[in-house]
């Protein structure tokens, strides 16, 4: 089976009525079949072909998780044509670029507001010609040329299978595993972003190695929620489901996506911290607003938990008598917990994107999930080290997997060859060569070593990985992301940005969590009437100081890190939004974009202001612009030797 038709034509022929996908519409789950979905390929296949999509032309998917949408993939693949999902939250001025650059004249998006960002845009990409659309909600008067529903172009197909038989088996036969697949667009950290050529042979290389990793079958339930866009969900939910034949499920909206994990029960799970983190909070709430007996209750047999849970989860020896409790605790407490997260069917969760913080990762594991973490990226089509069962850390990545090579380079870089790399950036060879050497040896950019036991530390990005200068820490190593991801472990806080590279002490921008914070400040009776509101209070700012001092005196036990403590930090007005530019759509920091456009606080920070006013312009979600003003307070921390070592 070489190509991604060729596996989803095989699971039809071998199991036609077993279930592919389904879909939660008006609150009632649909099931589609292998067969139905071979059927709804190949008439959009041929529609398709009947509109002019020839072989190595691009085919735009924007929208959230929907069979149809997968299956337009499957029929672009099917013509040997190249898919390009595109991310649905995206402003539209973000979709120039890719549409530009991939010359698209097809796209097939979910809804009203797809169809609007697109016809914005047919101006500056005169080369669109058309555009379907799969939920007609709000789209009845609509006129313009080229734009129709998927229902139109299906009976199209239809109609074109019917004068042409011969077609779609013929253009699936023609395809090679070697085929351009794919082309996903990195989000752009700086600059344009970058299109990511993967083929056919790539993708289900690296899908297939993960399925063996975890022994994966088609016996696993997925939950498709994150944006296919991104090229983990498009793995998990793509490449990995025609690899393994399982079941694909997705929710009715982002809105419902926890209501669905618990009716699902999926077993196979995966979701970047943030959702780790999210759901924690929920339960801590939930918890703090709970009878004492039952908080008690819970305290108890989470301590039972800590000391016990993981060590189970990992196969180490525990006494019988801890053993017992523990099932008691599994009766009371664990076990009906898992399940209200919607988690107690998971038998391989993973995260990845960013650290996650050890007493969240500890959590999950103590209470019986198998919560690893994996490394990858849209360049290695996701998988390029797993953690094994009972091998699971909190500080490492995991180890390479099956036809996964690693080096270390001289600066530290890790070195990643595997069949599963990109092809190539699309028009930009100098890019290319860049990333890939001549012997085949991918850089990813990340800065990391191999410990003792062969597993994968990662410490921050390569070209990030600064030095201070002038000061107590002279010289000492700066490590932004590492730093970040430390404070981002504490509920409270949701965001950091730290700075200090060539600058005498390190400095940071907080974002605190709304939801965690103003839960917070409600049982204390402290009154607040918004983020900005909020977000200055002194309480909070005490309640941030009392984070970040706790991770300097974390920090100092590195002997290697400790000149990355934070000396100065202030708690941002406004939450940072891909919409403003400052995150990326996956939520990665813009640091540099920060910096710049925040340089008057960067520079009240370290020009040892104690505040400083500030007019932020911001977009909001139904397109209107506002701005946000605010007089930020900025605070001294407590910073700590450095501890050495015993010899």
């Amino acid at each position: 089976m070489q190509t991604f038709p060729r596996l989803m034509l095989e699971h039809a022929a071998k199991r036609p009525q077993a279930t592919a996908m389904r879909e939660k519409e008006y609150g009632i789950w649909q099931a589609m079949s292998w067969a139905d979905l071979a059927s709804l390929v190949r008439h959009l296949a041929c529609g398709l072909a009947a509109h002019g999509l020839q072989r190595g032309m691009h085919v735009v998917v924007v929208g959230d998780n929907r069979p149809r949408l997968y299956a337009t993939m499957l029929a672009a693949q099917s013509l040997g044509a190249i898919a390009v999902p595109l991310y649905q939250d995206a402003a539209s001025a973000e979709y120039v670029f890719p549409l530009q650059n991939a010359e698209v004249a097809f796209a097939v998006v979910e809804d009203q507001e797809q169809v609007d960002k697109l016809l914005e845009l047919r101006p500056a990409c005169p080369q669109l010609q058309h555009i379907w659309f799969d939920d007609p909600r709000g789209l009845r008067h609509y006129k313009e040329p080229g734009l129709e529903s998927l229902d139109a172009l299906i009976e199209v197909g239809r109609a074109h299978n019917a004068t042409h038989p011969e077609l779609f088996d013929h253009e699936v036969n023609q395809g090679q595993r070697d085929d351009v697949a794919a082309l996903f667009f990195t989000s752009g950290t700086t600059g344009n972003p970058k299109g990511v050529v993967h083929t056919h042979a790539s993708l289900m290389d690296s899908a297939q190695a993960g399925a063996r990793f975890d022994k994966l079958t088609e016996n696993e339930e997925v939950l498709a929620y994150l944006p296919p866009a991104w090229i983990g969900q498009n793995v998990f939910s793509f490449a990995q489901w025609l690899v393994c034949g399982y079941v694909v499920n997705c929710p009715e909206s982002s809105s419902t996506v926890s209501i669905c994990l618990n009716e699902i029960g999926p077993t196979y799970y995966f979701a970047p911290p943030r959702i780790f983190e999210g759901l924690l909070t929920s339960v801590t709430i939930r918890m703090e607003d709970a009878a004492w007996i039952k908080r008690r209750v819970f305290d108890h047999f989470m301590g039972v938990a800590r000391r016990v849970g993981v060590k189970l989860m990992d196969g180490q020896p525990v006494p019988l008598l801890a053993r017992m409790h523990y099932a008691l605790g599994n009766a009371l407490i664990y076990g009906p917990l898992r399940n209200n997260l919607g988690l107690s069917r998971v038998r391989v969760a993973y995260t990845a994107g960013e650290a996650i913080g050890p007493d969240l990762f500890s959590f999950y594991r103590s209470i019986g999930i198998n919560l690893k973490q994996l490394y990858g990226s849209t360049e290695t089509a996701v998988f390029v080290c797993l953690q094994p069962d009972h091998q699971a850390r909190c500080d490492t990545v995991g180890v390479p997997i099956d036809g996964v090579e690693i080096q270390l380079s001289d600066s530290g870089e890790v070195l990643v060859k595997s069949a599963g790399l990109l092809k190539g950036y699309y028009k930009n060879p100098l890019a290319t060569s860049e990333v890939l050497s001549a012997d085949g040896w991918y850089r990813t950019g990340d800065a990391g070593f191999i410990d003792h036991s062969g597993h994968l530390k990662i410490i921050d990005r390569a070209k990030d990985v600064g030095r201070l200068k002038g000061g107590v820490f002279d010289a000492a190593m700066f490590a932004p992301k590492y730093v970040e991801n430390k404070l981002k472990f504490f509920p409270t806080i949701k965001e950091a940005v730290a700075f200090g590279d060539q600058r005498d002490k390190v400095c940071a921008f907080i974002n605190i969590d709304l939801e965690a914070v103003g839960n917070w400040a409600e049982k204390r009776n402290l009154p607040y009437s918004s983020y900005t509101d909020l977000a200055q209070k002194p309480e909070v700012y005490a309640l941030i100081q009392d984070c970040v001092e706790k991770v300097n005196a974390d920090l100092a036990q590195d002997a290697l890190l400790a000149g990355s403590q934070i000396s100065r930090f202030l708690v941002l007005h406004k939450e940072l939004d891909a919409d403003d530019g400052e995150l990326t759509r996956t939520r990665k920091v813009r640091r540099g974009y920060i910096a710049e456009k925040y340089q008057v606080l960067v520079d009240a920070l370290y020009d040892g202001k104690t505040h400083q006013y500030i007019e932020t312009a911001v977009k909001f979600e139904d397109g209107r612009s506002g701005s946000v003003a605010a007089d930020l307070k900025i605070l001294d921390c407590k910073t700590y030797p450095a501890v050495k070592k015993a010899a």
